[in-house]
């Protein structure tokens, strides 16, 4: 298990995002289910993979069947993190039948998404590990799921980059085209004037090009961020750096071509694709 994921479920904008997604789907009743099974009725189902996977958000599945009905009782046999096979079973629940058959679709829906972020970001490590290459992510998000997005990540063995724009500096074109309206200094005077503002921050600016990565580097950033650059190009600019700043690579980068820029020496490698486009994981609720 990991240890060092924190579960997410009894948060509070946790729990609010799950009953907005039950409240969405249900609305004022689930009618087919209502028309149909009896009040008294009980059942029990698993969630079971169907495919190889890395499960993610199995505590998020039990809460929303708990958030649905409080007489509903789930049980997590595999936990989030942990590769599994196909066949088997992430999740055990049961209890009230209309209860069970209404949070059907709001848990899987979040469970399928989060376990395809995480075997995803899973296979991306998996392929650099030989170069020690952090796989982050970004805040491509779905507005109001970074949370459950990033965890997924995490899940998935790989990083976090900033949580959103409170929490790091990131200097990039359109912000160095503004600055740039009242000064005319150089990428390392932008970094400098960052770094003033919030000393408490790391620093990271874009680079289209090496000139820009020699222009920036006498500010001392934290981080460069080498964009849409080749791998060849990728790996002179990190001789450039020589060790004075992490580096990261973003841009263009798949599941066919990552490990060419691991091998390129740099620190981290973004990749928006973990959660702008995921394939939700082939999840069913199959009942006993």
């Amino acid at each position: 298990m990991m240890e060092d994921i924190l579960p997410l479920e009894q948060e509070p904008e946790v729990r609010e995002l799950i009953a907005r997604a039950l409240a969405e789907d249900i609305g004022p009743g689930d009618a087919t289910t209502l028309a149909l099974v009896d009040a008294e009725s009980t059942a029990s189902a698993r969630i079971v993979a169907r495919h190889e996977a890395v499960p993610a958000g199995m505590g998020i599945a039990a809460e929303t069947f708990r958030m649905a009905d409080p007489a509903l009782k789930a049980d997590i046999l595999c936990p989030d993190g942990e590769p599994v096979k196909a066949g088997a079973v992430l999740l055990r629940v049961e209890g009230p039948a209309r209860a069970l058959l209404a949070a059907e679709r709001t848990a899987l829906n979040l469970a399928q998404r989060m376990t395809g972020i995480a075997t995803a970001t899973e296979c991306l490590v998996r392929i650099v590990a030989d170069y020690g290459t952090l796989i982050l992510d970004t805040r491509k998000t779905v507005p109001g799921l970074r949370r459950l997005d990033k965890y997924a990540v995490k899940c998935g063995g790989g990083t976090n980059h900033r949580i959103g724009l409170h929490d790091a500096i990131l200097i990039k074109d359109n912000h160095l085209a503004f600055w740039r309206r009242r000064n005319r200094g150089t990428l390392a005077d932008a970094v400098r004037a960052a770094r003033a503002a919030y000393p408490g921050l790391k620093i990271e600016i874009e680079v289209d090009t090496l000139e820009q990565l020699k222009e920036a580097l006498p500010g001392r950033p934290d981080w460069v961020l080498l964009d849409n650059m080749s791998p060849e190009t990728t790996a002179e600019a990190v001789a450039i750096c020589g060790g004075a700043c992490k580096t990261e690579a973003s841009g263009g980068i798949t599941r066919e071509n990552v490990r060419e820029y691991a091998r390129a020496g740099v620190t981290a490698i973004s990749i928006g694709a973990l959660t702008h486009s995921v394939t939700a994981a082939d999840l069913s609720l199959e009942f006993d």
